[in-house]
C-alpha cells in the first residue's frame, strides 16, 4: 500500500506478536536520513520509522510548514500547514498500524526542532494515539493544537523534553516555559538542558535512550 509520506525503517530485531513504534520527525529543511542515523543505537525491540515531511524546500531539504520573514526579520510560522502536517502525521501512523504489527498502545514520537514543535502539538491534540514524546531543542506552540486540547486525558503520556543552553536557533527561554504548561496538565514531563547549541550531543542521546528503557 501507498502510504501518505516517504519513510524509512528498520524492523524490529526483537520480535513480538505486536512490537512499539518509534516515529522519528526532523527538523526544517532536513530530511529522513538524519535522525535514522540514529536507528541502530535504538532499543532493538522498536519499528524505527523515519519520515519525510511534506514540503519541498529543493535540494533533499524539507519542512513540516513554512517558515517566514517579515521586514524587519522576524520570523513566523505558517499554522495552517503546519496542523495540515499534524493529521497527516496521525492519518500515517494509522496507516503503518494496518501495515506493519505495531504495538497501538506503544508509539512513541521523537522529533528535532520543527519536528519537536510538531510531536507536541500531536500529543495534545490526540494523546489517545502516542503515548511518548522525545522533544529535542523544540518549543510548545499551542496555536497548532486542537481547540478544547486541556479537556483530553493525559494521564498516559509521558514527555522528555531537552535543550541546548546556547541554542542560536530555538531560545532557551522558550524551551523553558514549555515544562511547566506540561506539568499544569498532569502531564508526566521530564525537563534536561544541556551546554550545547541547536543538535544533540552525545549525553543527550544516552538520556533519550534510558528515558525510552524506563518503565
Amino acid at each position: 500500500m501507498e502510504l501518505s509520506l516517504e519513510y524509512k525503517i528498520r524492523e524490529p530485531k526483537i520480535r513480538y506478536e505486536k512490537n512499539p513504534l518509534l516515529l522519528l520527525l526532523h527538523g526544517y529543511g532536513s530530511n529522513e536520513t538524519d535522525l535514522f542515523s540514529f536507528a541502530s543505537e535504538l532499543p532493538e525491540e522498536y519499528y524505527v520509522i523515519s519520515a519525510r515531511a511534506p514540503y519541498d524546500l529543493q535540494f533533499g531539504s524539507y519542512a513540516w510548514y513554512a517558515i517566514n520573514f517579515d521586514a524587519d526579520q522576524n520570523k513566523f510560522s505558517d499554522h495552517n500547514q503546519a496542523i495540515l502536517s499534524r493529521d497527516l502525521v496521525v492519518k500515517f501512523i494509522e496507516e503503518l498500524k494496518s501495515k506493519f504489527s505495531i504495538d497501538s498502545s506503544n508509539i512513541t514520537l521523537i522529533g528535532f526542532s520543527q519536528g519537536s514543535i510538531l510531536s507536541y502539538s500531536i500529543a495534545l491534540s490526540y494523546p489517545n494515539i502516542v503515548n511518548r514524546v522525545g522533544a529535542l531543542s523544540g518549543y510548545l506552540n499551542l496555536d497548532i493544537t486542537i481547540d478544547n486540547y486541556q479537556n483530553n486525558d493525559f494521564s498516559g503520556l509521558k514527555i522528555f523534553t531537552t535543550h541546548g543552553t546556547v541554542d542560536q536557533v530555538i531560545p532557551i527561554e522558550w524551551a523553558r516555559k514549555t515544562d511547566p504548561i506540561l506539568k499544569s496538565l498532569g502531564i508526566n514531563s521530564n525537563y534536561k538542558e544541556y551546554p550545547i547549541g541547536h543538535g544533540v550531543s552525545p549525553q543527550n542521546f544516552i538520556d533519550l535512550k534510558d528515558w525510552l528503557q524506563s518503565k
